[in-house]
């Protein structure tokens, strides 16, 4: 449930990534993740813990997470740069299909037929929303296409990791957004011309952007990632591109069709299909 939290607040970024206009993407990275650590030491001012507590954390549990937050964006701002938009996020959305059969791999974990037909019903309704059924590969953007299988196969792989450090706190997220953004700064400065938020509405798409799907939404995966049911959290992230679909409709951008409806039905299908075990447990 707490994981589950983090896949609806991911579904809200898409618009307020429209909403922030034309920030460069790894300026935008930078910005939005610098919200972690200072939420993170409002949250231990408040319940008397100190910070270094907090933080001192096994190096492999830093490698990952960093490791995971800024391969991600790295790979898949890579991806839209070198392969059309349409092509690099259906790749990218492989994710939840990689996490479910990455999980198999975790003790204790059970792989059953469920999992896998409703990751791949979840995957189906992506490529019906998205693409429209449309899938086209030209040799001429395969690095793209890497790129965006690599950001896929960084954040499936961090996120069954996870599950390793069981025992590390939730709170280090806010170390690992911080080093995170400190990388994305300076790939920003490096490779692209600063650009600042002309209006009040700009300003707070960010600050929305940070506090919630790059902020709130770490902690609360990193926790469900740890503690939950990782093959039900990963066929319910696919309700992330369809819930950003309506949310973008909502805010006047597209339009329903039918393909909306049939991607809704195979998504929603295939998380309760894939979280058939939760949903019976009495």
């Amino acid at each position: 449930m707490i994981g589950g939290v983090a896949v609806l607040l991911w579904a809200s970024e898409a618009l307020l990534v429209t909403e922030s206009n034309a920030m460069p993407p790894f300026q935008l990275v930078a910005m939005a993740l610098a919200f972690g650590l200072p939420m993170a030491l409002v949250k231990w001012r408040l319940y008397g813990e100190r910070a270094l507590d907090q933080l001192r954390v096994p190096l492999g549990a830093w490698a990952l997470g960093v490791g995971g937050l800024f391969g991600f964006h790295a790979c898949y701002f890579a991806a839209l740069k070198m392969a059309p938009a349409l092509e690099a996020n259906l790749i990218n959305y492989t994710w939840p299909l990689l996490i479910v059969l990455f999980s198999a791999a975790l003790p204790g974990e059970r792989l059953g037929w469920w999992h896998v037909a409703g990751a791949l019903m979840g995957l189906a309704g992506v490529v019906l929303l998205l693409g429209d059924g449309r899938f086209v590969v030209e040799s001429r953007f395969l690095l793209g296409y890497a790129a965006a299988a690599g950001s896929a196969l960084t954040w499936a792989v961090y996120s069954v990791a996870n599950r390793r450090y069981a025992s590390v706190p939730s709170d280090a997220v806010g170390g690992f957004c911080a080093v995170t953004s400190i990388l994305a700064l300076i790939v920003h400065l490096a490779f692209e011309e600063t650009w600042w938020p002309e209006t009040a509405g700009e300003w707070l798409a960010i600050a929305a952007l940070g506090i919630g799907p790059t902020g709130i939404a770490f902690f609360l995966w990193d926790h469900g990632t740890k503690h939950g049911d990782i093959r039900a959290l990963g066929a319910l992230s696919y309700l992330v591109p369809l819930i950003s679909t309506l949310l973008l409709l909502a805010g006047g951008t597209g339009e329903a069709t039918v393909a909306l409806a049939g991607a809704a039905i195979l998504i929603v299908g295939g998380a309760l299909l894939a979280g058939r075990e939760i949903l019976s447990r009495r």
